[in-house]
């Protein structure tokens, strides 16, 4: 299962780097693509917000 970035998400680019697949793409608000998280939770675990969490 992916993880989802909520709204709540500031996009300060912390996760980006985190993504070991490059699953996370920039915006106003960051999305995960879904087809490629591998659920290993690195991106949540620096989210400074916790905007990110399994869907």
């Amino acid at each position: 299962m992916a993880y989802v970035i909520s709204d709540d998400c500031t996009a300060c680019g912390s996760c980006i780097d985190e993504c070991p697949v490059e699953a996370i793409s920039e915006g106003d608000i960051y999305s995960i693509d879904a087809d490629l998280c591998t659920d290993c939770g690195a991106c949540a675990d620096v989210c400074p917000v916790e905007a990110i969490s399994p869907a």
